[in-house]
């Protein structure tokens, strides 16, 4: 049977003595592939696709053994037939930035019935921050400027909101228990930065993180309007 995976939230890609690396979590989601050698697609659109993000994804994977190619699709998509290109990885990582933005461009180009097919087919699943939110059915962004506002997204693969930079932005978790305790948003997860959660079909399997002190939360509103914010306590995963 297919497992439809995900792994997202708050940890990704790390920066170690000046270079980006393959951090603990993006290790663990590779290692779900169950490939020597996994297809490994980046796909950057909520940083406008930045040669200088795709250049460092490129050599964040030369000390690891996988296949890497991207996606962009700004000015226009680097692969003729996108659907096959997708449907042909392992996994693919979605990278941060303007959640909103991301959004309306997969939105235009029809990215979300692919995604879909993708993890339906068994592709991992995977990405950070914005690269979160877009498989939540939503979340807090600051894509329209300073002030946190409410972003929902209408092709969600999972049920739950996403709340990311949970410990590390002052906006997010009061703005993020606001929202759920006035029904505006459905219950969620949320993650400090530095963890990320591990689903498998709608269902949350793990939290996972790679500094320690980190958690993650399920929050949700009660029958008579309260909000409850539950501590998960995430395995703390190393460098291989």
């Amino acid at each position: 049977m297919i497992k439809k995976q995900i792994v997202a939230g708050s940890g990704g890609f790390q920066y170690i003595d000046r270079e980006i690396k393959l951090g603990p979590i993006v290790q663990y989601a590779l290692k779900l592939t169950n490939k020597k050698r996994p297809k490994f697609c980046y796909i950057g659109t909520a940083a406008g696709d930045s040669a200088t993000s795709i250049a460092s994804f490129y050599n964040a994977c030369s000390s690891y053994v996988t296949d890497p190619s991207h996606l962009q699709l700004f000015p226009w998509p680097n692969h003729k037939d996108v659907e096959r290109y997708l449907l042909s990885q392992d996994i693919i990582w979605v990278a941060g930035g303007s959640a909103a933005n991301l959004l309306a461009v997969w939105e235009a180009h029809g990215l979300f019935k692919i995604v879909r097919k993708a993890w339906e087919a068994g592709i991992v699943l995977s990405g950070v921050s914005a690269g979160s939110l877009c498989w939540g059915a939503a979340g807090t962004t600051d894509s329209y400027g300073p002030d946190l506002r409410p972003i929902v997204n209408a092709f969600s693969l999972l049920p739950y909101s996403s709340g990311v930079h949970y410990d590390s932005e002052e906006q997010r978790r009061p703005l993020f228990q606001k929202l759920i305790r006035e029904g505006k948003m459905p219950a969620g997860y949320a993650t400090d930065d530095g963890v990320s959660l591990h689903f498998i079909d709608t269902k949350l399997y793990k939290a996972i993180a790679d500094t320690e002190g980190k958690s993650a939360y399920h929050v949700h509103r009660t029958e008579d309007g309260q909000v409850i914010e539950e501590r998960l306590e995430p395995e703390l995963l190393r460098y291989h």
